[in-house]
């Protein structure tokens, strides 16, 4: 059973449907993207997910129960708009936000001190946040989302101000809590970070699903028509393969465009009778590729 079902969601504001019949499930232990163009309806619906607003219409079920003040402790949200005080000290918001979420000061100091030493901040606990940087204010908002070791993880942009190597020391964060059974909804444009992280996405458009399932299932499903070769010999024989077309070329590599009906086997078959190919690849897209297609598709519908 999904840990999170949400079915036929509505929430309008005014005449304006931000969710329109929306249904979706999460897998417990899984690493689900959230995506979608701005205006999509995902903030209005991680709203709803956290209970700081309550759907219109439809049913939101957190561990087969409905979300509320109850269901709510089982989820740490890292929204978009930050929310640390500046003039605090960083082990002052941890007790603080770790006490919201019924843990003693002490234990949210304890849990505090060790993911500090975790994210490669140690010290910081004695410097108030406005004398952080932005991506060191994003790594103490993180620490204080988590300390309650919440079983659903809601995070929306937590990839913002971070450097690249910050980057991926929370993306092995987020697949270690993964490991220890945390279900984890990804909110993000970086579809880079995407690729690496999600198990299953969904993207939605004006309120609706446009697509979803598992990310392998969801290439497989847009699976390009191209394929890339790289080769030694005959450069005319390679660039003339039945039921092909050139894409782009070089010395010893080739893209061909496939026509209808052409199968890449076939292509493979072909080409190994003239050359001697080092690299063979059907063209996957990358979910930059699909996003924009989605989007583009249903926003002229």
């Amino acid at each position: 059973m999904a840990f999170l079902n949400i079915t036929n969601v509505v929430k309008r504001f005014g005449d304006h449907a931000a969710n329109d019949h929306l249904s979706m499930s999460v897998e417990k232990g899984r690493i689900f993207g959230l995506l979608g163009p701005n205006g999509a309806g995902k903030t209005t619906l991680i709203r709803m997910i956290t209970n700081i607003i309550m759907p219109d219409e439809g049913e939101l079920l957190l561990d087969g129960l409905p979300v509320d003040a109850v269901q709510q402790n089982l989820i740490g949200y890292l929204p978009e708009e930050r929310g640390l005080y500046k003039k605090l000290k960083v082990a002052d918001q941890m007790t603080y936000f770790g006490q919201l979420k019924g843990l003693t000061s002490a234990e949210a100091m304890k849990r505090g001190l060790w993911w500090l030493h975790r994210m490669d901040a140690n010290g910081w606990e004695t410097r108030k946040v406005q004398e952080l940087s932005k991506g060191m204010q994003q790594k103490v908002q993180f620490i204080t989302t988590i300390l309650h070791e919440p079983s659903l993880l809601i995070l929306d942009e937590p990839f913002s101000g971070l450097d690249p190597v910050n980057a991926d020391l929370l993306i092995s964060v987020i697949k270690e809590l993964q490991s220890r059974g945390t279900t984890v909804i990804l909110s993000t444009h970086q579809m880079d970070q995407v690729e690496k992280l999600c198990d299953d996405i969904v993207l939605i458009n004006k309120g609706k699903v446009v697509l979803g399932g598992s990310v392998r299932a969801v290439k497989a499903e847009y699976r390009s028509n191209r394929v890339h070769l790289e080769y030694h010999g005959d450069d005319v024989a390679v660039r003339a393969i039945p039921g092909t077309q050139v894409g782009s070329s070089s010395i010893g590599r080739v893209e061909l465009v496939l026509e209808e009906g052409t199968l890449p086997n076939a292509v493979l078959h072909h080409a190994l009778q003239h050359v001697e190919v080092t690299k063979f690849e059907v063209a996957e897209p990358s979910l930059h590729d699909i996003f924009v297609a989605a989007v583009t598709t249903t926003s002229t519908q």
